[in-house]
């Protein structure tokens, strides 16, 4: 039996993007995104939650988020959930479940992007697509960030 196993967030950058060379000089970028839920209690007072989630991009779109997102820019993010796992330096057996992005569209104004040399009367959100497959790690190896 095959399963769908599709992710689409909307959310703000909490940092700039880490941007690493790994193997054979192909790039990866890792973004932290937030998102945010907002309800209002029994009591009547507003409560809100924050989700912080894991997003890695990869080859020349990991490249374009660098080049063009900064913290605090709103982006759409559709991909997969992968759970990868590693061992530590201390042999200890560590996991991390993140988003692999396969669109990543920059959303609205560039924000706190424009100091980047984005202009902020952007028509609509710019989108970078990269299908190339991407690398597979060696589990063994560490995770790049």
């Amino acid at each position: 039996m095959s399963g769908v196993n599709k992710v689409i967030l909307v959310g703000r950058l909490g940092a700039d993007p880490e941007v690493k060379s790994v193997g054979n000089s192909q790039s990866v970028a890792r973004l932290s995104v937030a998102t945010s839920e907002v309800w209002t209690g029994k009591d009547g007072q507003r409560q809100e939650r924050t989700e912080w989630h894991r997003v890695t991009v990869w080859g020349r779109q990991a490249e374009n988020c660098a080049k063009h997102l900064s913290k605090g820019r709103q982006v759409y993010v559709e991909g997969r959930l992968q759970t990868r796992s590693w061992e530590d330096q201390q042999g200890q057996k560590r996991y991390t479940t993140e988003i692999v992005a396969t669109t990543v569209q920059f959303l609205g104004g560039a924000g706190a992007g424009a100091e980047r040399g984005m202009s902020q009367s952007n028509s609509g959100p710019d989108q970078f697509q990269d299908f190339s497959p991407e690398p597979s790690f060696d589990p063994a190896d560490e995770i790049p960030f």
